[in-house]
């Protein structure tokens, strides 16, 4: 076998290429900190670490919802609670119009506190969310819950569905509360002795009206009623709250596996820097010593040796 001065450059020319290309990619992990730059270092490890990357983002798309919906529940709670108050001051006020001493000008003095409180209510069943959507209109978040006509008769307008988000691979809950649920109608025995529905600001009207005009009976009717509508109220609340524990355990639990999958990411794909550093001076020195033996070698020539 024939060694030539060209054959031998060439080889340690790919020598200290081999080296040196060792000692950029340890230096280029140091770098970045990580163990696997570009998926050719670790085609396996690449793979899995793009798989951790995705049920990362997942998760945390999952917790982005779940802030959305707590910040939507707390204001809906909020505005039960309101509500909640001032059912107790109309009903404090329609017990008071059920005494019969009061004088008209009296009488005249609570209706008019509980239809401004009824105004209140209606302003709170009408609340919005940060993004301007209306909290109790079911699936019509766009537009108002309730809109009070020319005859000064309130409507709901929203619709009845109960919008559901995903906030995990296998897990669903409750977006919002549409407003028929919460400020419910009552049932009344009318003059003909009929069942029918009344609607929650009816109701309020109605009792208002009564104490107005001293009907004592109707009065005690708008009493057992207006406690209908402190229940209905209440239920919501409960189911709010309900909804908002819903929350916080949900967060728990994907924070929980958040922190799995970034750990397990950080193990595949994080760089040890004491192997590194080790590596890093191991291949320096392999290097000068490759550097050093070649520029000795490669001055020897034959000739040197004939006299």
């Amino acid at each position: 076998m024939k060694f030539s001065t060209p054959l031998y450059f060439e080889r340690s020319t790919q020598m200290l290429s081999d080296v040196q290309g060792k000692l950029s990619k340890t230096q280029e992990q140091l770098s970045t900190g990580k163990e696997i730059v570009r998926p050719s270092d670790a085609p396996d490890k690449a793979a899995l670490v793009t798989r951790l990357d995705t049920q990362i983002a997942r998760q945390q798309g999952y917790l982005d919802t779940l802030k959305s919906v707590n910040v939507r529940l707390t204001a809906e709670e909020t505005a039960l609670k309101n509500t909640s108050d001032v059912l107790f001051r109309i009903k404090e006020l329609t017990m008071q119009g059920a005494n019969g001493t009061l004088s008209a000008q009296d009488r005249q003095s609570v209706a008019l506190e509980m239809r401004t409180l009824r105004e209140q209510i209606l302003s709170l069943a009408n609340s919005q969310d940060a993004n301007g959507n209306y909290l109790f209109s079911g699936s019509r978040a766009s537009q108002p819950a309730f809109e009070k006509d020319d005859t000064g008769q309130i409507r709901y307008l929203g619709d009845h569905a109960r919008m559901k988000v995903n906030v995990g691979d296998n897990r669903r809950m409750n977006l919002n509360m549409p407003g028929s649920d919460t400020f419910v109608r009552v049932v009344r025995t009318n003059d003909k002795g009929e069942n029918v529905g009344v609607d929650f600001f009816q109701v309020l009207a109605d009792a208002a009206t009564a104490i107005e005009s001293g009907d004592n009976t109707t009065v005690q009717r708008g009493v057992a009623e207006i406690d209908a509508l402190q229940n209905g109220i209440s239920e919501g609340l409960g189911q709010v709250g309900a909804d908002l524990t819903v929350v916080d355990m949900q967060t728990s639990v994907l924070d929980q596996m958040l922190l799995q999958f970034k750990t397990t990411r950080s193990d595949v794909e994080d760089l040890d820097y004491t192997e590194a550093i080790t590596r890093l001076n191991r291949d320096q020195i392999a290097l000068e010593a490759a550097q050093s033996s070649f520029a000795k070698i490669s001055q020897l020539s034959l000739f040197q040796y004939i006299n």
